[in-house]
């Protein structure tokens, strides 16, 4: 007979004692088990005692989260979260060096725990600590000389215990003084500095960033981007990451007005060539982590363009009419002619010809091409950074054109303004960075005007496009969308340079394209004749099964989840796998990113399937639900998906992209028996079924399949043909 489910079957440890096994009932209260535990072991006062997981995580055991206890789950029984909590608050204040080290370094790794840690910021725990750093440090200053690696550790620890309190979201952080802010920037600035200590020190200064506009004040005073540029050109990616982080921190929180001037100063330090020589083009790979901060500083700095692109043209500014007088006069190397040569009606006359040739749709005032939002004044500075800068290819362009019968001139003005517009769409111009994404591109960091210089390889693009497709005035939307399809897979490669990017760009000319939408549209072909689709209906069911073969086989060699904070990213990680036999979800925290699968024996917590209810996923997760989760974007929604399992308790994920998200949801609805909805199993059954119903016409190539089948024949006038085998 199995045993009740409220029973659990555990063993328990204490130091110097031969490890107990037990049956704990669930539905007695923690504290007299723990009772019945120091009873057995003849310990006295069970109040100051408490059980914790004996694994690499040391969880305290609570009402809260007892029910993750499972069968042949390893516990310790240990001092109390509160009594632990009082000796490390008085043993970190100790006289003794060794003492106060031991102290902080038991206090760092305690902090995980937030049982803990409410119990240590309680005895106020934080002020304790950021009073250490703001004068008790001091005091152990004088010894640094001869003792600096000592004191190097007690600060890591420190500000390491303070990192993990504070990322609970237990403590505001708009309660920390000037004194704090000025000591951990400190610790930023300093040339020599211990690298785990600035490494914390990073760390903190971006959360206070992110979590509090008057601290993003009082930061910005105490840090200047010329202080952060010294930690890029070291060889510590951690730092090298922690730190772009923080300028992007910086950039994302500072108001409008004083983006551009940051820009500028970013210009003139050289940030890009600095990240572009000590991280892109080095020797080391590109993590993921780092990978989302370029990728955040990429968005930011392309985000700077919204303000012309939503700007429209004033046709009464003479300072922006100028700039269209400027476009003539480059193309047509003529001088503005003074106010008297010549009649008024002449010189309209000249100035709507010459406009005409440059493309604009208005001919009389350009100014009105202009009012559109977006681009707005965005495609006009790219116009004239075109025609400054690629001088021979600008009016090579516009003279080439005018030069053509008015239905075949590709229209350089026209052009420009809807390409600017596609560009910026393409790019994401206006839209906050994605939390999840990682998405850079290496070339946008080879150019201090990379988004113009992009613009002029696609302008000169679309002219080679136009020429190529022989269009006419009413392609002008066909040639758009074929110029953006051009665009967009040259930039799936990710080219390094924008050389490689106009090389690219090289090799997929029209015919390219054509020949490629052709490849696509053979694979996608949808046989829609009664014969075929009868076909399809019969082998669908044996893709489904194939398909759902391949979710249980990928649940089996398990993922690792990434444990995302609202607060700060962090790298904490956690793996779930399936069990060989479909029957058990394990899973368990990881200290780093696993190479490979991790073995089913080091995931401590364990779920069967049997005790699934049901699989939520977006906004009716409760990691959705909860504040924290208010600040997540858009994107982490559509990857959050949680289990329900035994009564209201969930197991949570948040995907590490859109593919494990399809992967899991499929996987979890086929253990349930429920039908796999996701987008990508709508994609392999539509590729797997095209390939085999392919596979199974082979014989037929060629041959024309009626509509409607043959008409059976009439019954002969006998039987006498057939054969008696009997």
């Amino acid at each position: 007979m199995p045993p009740p489910a409220d029973i659990v079957k555990v063993a328990i440890e204490w130091p110097g004692a031969f490890p107990k096994l037990m049956e704990i009932d669930q539905k007695k209260p923690l504290s007299a088990i723990i009772k019945e535990v120091c009873e057995g072991w003849n310990l006295p006062n069970p109040e100051t005692f408490a059980l914790q997981n004996a694994d690499s995580t040391n969880f305290y055991i609570t009402e809260k989260n007892r029910n993750n206890i499972k069968n042949g789950s390893i516990l310790r029984l240990t001092t109390s979260a509160a009594q632990m909590a009082q000796q490390l608050h008085e043993r970190i204040q100790s006289s003794s060096m060794d003492m106060k080290l031991d102290a902080l370094k038991d206090l760092a790794n305690s902090s995980r725990d937030i049982t803990f840690a409410q119990e240590f910021i309680n005895l106020d725990g934080i002020s304790l600590l950021t009073q250490m750093v703001e004068s008790g440090t001091e005091r152990y200053q004088k010894l640094q000389k001869i003792m600096k690696p000592c004191f190097g550790d007690l600060l890591s620890f420190t500000l390491t215990a303070f990192v993990e309190l504070m990322d609970h979201g237990i403590v505001s952080w708009d309660t920390f003084s000037v004194a704090f802010i000025k000591k951990i920037a400190s610790y930023v600035c300093k040339s020599a500095m211990d690298t785990a200590v600035l490494q914390r020190s990073l760390a903190i200064l971006e959360s206070m960033v992110l979590n509090s506009q008057d601290l993003y004040q009082k930061v910005a005073q105490e840090i200047t981007i010329g202080q952060l540029i010294p930690h890029l050109q070291g060889t510590d990616q951690d730092i090298q990451t922690y730190t772009i982080a923080v300028i992007n921190a910086l950039f994302l929180k500072a108001p409008e007005e004083k983006r551009q001037e940051m820009a500028h100063i970013l210009a003139q330090k050289q940030l890009r060539s600095i990240i572009l020589s000590n991280v892109i083009r080095s020797n080391r790979p590109i993590n993921d982590e780092m990978a989302h901060q370029l990728y955040v500083l990429q968005v930011l700095t392309f985000n700077l363009l919204e303000d012309r692109m939503m700007t429209k043209m004033d046709p009464q500014d003479q300072a922006q009419r100028d700039i269209i007088f400027e476009l003539r006069r480059i193309a047509f190397d003529v001088e503005c002619e003074s106010n008297n040569s010549g009649s008024i009606e002449k010189r309209k006359s000249m100035y709507t010809r010459d406009y005409k040739k440059l493309g604009f749709i208005n001919h009389v005032n350009p100014a009105v091409d202009f009012t559109q939002i977006p681009p707005g004044m965005l495609a006009l500075d790219n116009m004239l950074y075109f025609a400054r800068h690629h001088q021979d290819a600008y009016i090579r362009i516009v003279l080439e054109n005018s030069s053509r019968e008015d239905k075949h001139e590709c229209p350089f003005g026209r052009s420009s303004i809807e390409l600017t517009k596609m560009l910026c769409e393409i790019l994401k111009v206006g839209e906050l960075p994605s939390e999840n994404c990682h998405d850079f591109h290496p070339m946008f960091f080879t150019h201090d005007r990379s988004f113009e210089e992009f613009f002029c390889i696609c302008i000169q693009l679309l002219n080679k496009t136009w020429k190529e497709m022989r269009a006419t005035s009413e392609d002008f939307n066909k040639v758009m969308q074929v110029v953006k399809e051009q665009i967009t897979r040259a930039l799936t490669i990710k080219p390094n340079s924008l050389d490689q990017f106009k090389s690219r760009l090289q090799n997929l000319s029209y015919t390219e394209i054509l020949k490629l939408r052709q490849s696509e549209r053979m694979n996608q072909e949808d046989f829609q004749s009664r014969p075929i689709l009868e076909l399809r209906e019969k082998i669908q069911p044996e893709i489904m099964e194939l398909i759902k073969q391949q979710r249980l086989n990928r649940l089996c060699e398990g993922t690792c989840f990434r444990k995302i904070s609202s607060r700060r990213r962090q790298d904490k990680f956690w793996y779930c796998r399936l069990s060989p036999n479909h029957k058990v979800l394990h899973y368990g925290d990881l200290e780093e990113s696993p190479q490979g699968e991790v073995p089913h024996d080091s995931l401590q917590d364990k779920l069967p399937v049997a005790d699934i209810k049901a699989v939520v996923t977006g906004k009716d997760c409760p990691h959705m639900k909860e504040k924290g989760a208010l600040k997540q974007n858009k994107e982490v929604l559509e990857l959050a998906f949680s289990v329900l399992y035994e009564s209201d308790e969930y197991l949570n994920f948040i995907a590490p992209d859109k593919h494990e998200y399809c992967v899991w949801t499929d996987g979890l609805n086929a253990l349930l028996g429920k039908e796999m909805t996701s987008e990508f199993t709508r994609s392999d059954m539509d590729t797997l079924l095209n390939m085999e119903m392919k596979l199974r016409l082979l014989d037929l190539e060629n041959i024309q399949i009626p509509e409607v089948p043959p008409p059976i024949p009439k019954e002969p006038s006998n039987y006498d043909f057939v054969y008696d085998c009997n």
